[in-house]
């Protein structure tokens, strides 16, 4: 049982911490944002300058997100996927950041049914045939599928090492790939990777030993995990325990990143806050602007916002583990990072706050009352269609062509 108890003296949230073999000047994390910076899946000029922006501005690490262990666990043609050409931008990216005093973790994993075959040219694979919302097509993973996925978790694992990155992030939540197959909703499988929890657990628990097995120690192995998927019948907080005790077991990671939401099914889940359907559908080409338009209100269902929105849940995590805990939803300021730290989590992950103010974790620590200019109106959501992902209320930024720059 967890030895963790809230008798503990709490951190302060703005003092050096270790993460696994890692030491970060601070506890705050850039939370895995899709920057939409990438092109042909290669780091470009744009990405690095995003991620050096967001180390200047004082987070203990950054976050590049997303990169995919193959090319059809992409969710847009653009985004890397992990091969020796990416290497050099990467290795660019991470030496900029490291330059900056912040620490670089790269988020891998696989989109699953998530992925979109439009664009990746791939199958969209998932546990088995399920509706997906824009391409209407998912492909069901056979044992071969998932084993040469698992391998290439370790793979890019070894090569984030090798474009110097400090940490990995395994990408479990969302009902992307190993996500979808913890959920009973989307698994209906009746082989060893479906049917029970520890079934259903198969791929995720097979994934960070692969990783673990890739990298030892030499690197920190963070996961990002749903506690609920959002949807009835879905992954929920009495299994997300139980699997996070698994990998607290099995010692294939050194940090959980509690999450909630699905990107398939209710993708507003996690992103409490105005839900701007109209936006969305503005983005979208023709017959699928028509169809959200439609549908976007039974989709992009909206939740309300509060400061530390995961908390009550992820709670119930920290009570179940001794390992150490990231918390994401809501972290928009000291009340809601010092809270977190009283409540025995080591580490804080914040997302939008830092899209709409690069800067605030220098704010904060020179003036500990500032307030977040974020007001979750979520259209930040919505320029992913874009050119690249940004907040709306913040001046538009751009390099003196106008352009993303060129891949690197």
């Amino acid at each position: 049982m967890p030895q963790h108890s809230a008798a503990h003296r709490a951190p302060h949230v703005f003092a050096p911490a270790a993460l696994g073999p890692l030491t970060l000047r601070n506890r705050t994390i850039k939370a895995a944002t899709y920057e939409k910076r990438a092109r042909g899946g290669l780091a470009t000029d744009a990405l690095i300058d995003f991620h050096v922006a967001h180390a200047a501005g004082g987070v203990g690490m950054t976050t590049v997100a997303y990169c995919a262990v193959s090319p059809e666990g992409r969710t847009d043609g653009h985004q890397i996927h992990w091969r020796p050409e990416a290497l050099p931008g990467l290795r660019r990216l991470t030496d900029a950041v490291h330059a900056e005093g912040a620490a670089a973790s790269a988020q891998i994993g696989h989109a699953g049914p998530v992925g979109n075959p439009w664009s990746t040219g791939g199958p969209a694979l998932s546990p088995g045939r399920t509706l997906h919302p824009l391409t209407m097509r998912t492909t069901p993973a056979s044992r071969l599928d998932l084993a040469r996925i698992v391998r290439a978790h370790g793979s890019a694992a070894r090569m984030a090492i090798e474009a110097g990155f400090d940490a990995v992030e395994v990408h479990l939540g969302h009902n992307y790939l190993a996500s979808s197959f913890l959920s009973p909703k989307l698994n209906h499988r009746k082989d060893d990777y479906g049917g029970p929890l520890r079934n259903r657990a198969r791929l995720a628990l097979e994934i960070t030993r692969a990783v673990r097995d890739a990298v030892g120690d030499r690197i920190a192995i963070l996961a990002k995990l749903n506690m609920d998927d959002g949807v009835p019948g879905g992954f929920w907080l009495d299994e997300a325990a139980v699997v996070a005790q698994w990998l607290e077991q099995e010692g294939t990671v050194d940090a959980l990143e509690m999450t909630v939401g699905s990107s398939l099914l209710n993708p507003m889940y996690l992103f409490r806050g105005d839900a701007p359907v109209h936006d969305f559908a503005a983005q979208l080409p023709g017959p699928i602007k028509s169809a959200v338009k439609l549908a976007g209100p039974r989709l992009l269902r909206g939740y309300p916002y509060e400061d530390g929105y995961l908390l009550e849940d992820a709670r119930q995590i920290r009570a179940a583990v001794d390992l150490p805990l990231i918390l994401l939803g809501g972290v928009t300021g000291r009340e809601v990072m010092d809270r977190a730290m009283g409540d025995g989590f080591q580490f804080v992950a914040m997302a939008r706050a830092l899209l709409r103010e690069p800067d605030l974790i220098n704010q904060l620590q020179q003036r500990p009352r500032t307030r977040s200019l974020c007001n979750h109106n979520n259209k930040c959501m919505t320029t992913i269609f874009g050119r690249r992902t940004r907040c709306v209320l913040a001046p538009a930024q751009s390099l003196p062509d106008g352009s993303d720059g060129d891949a690197v």
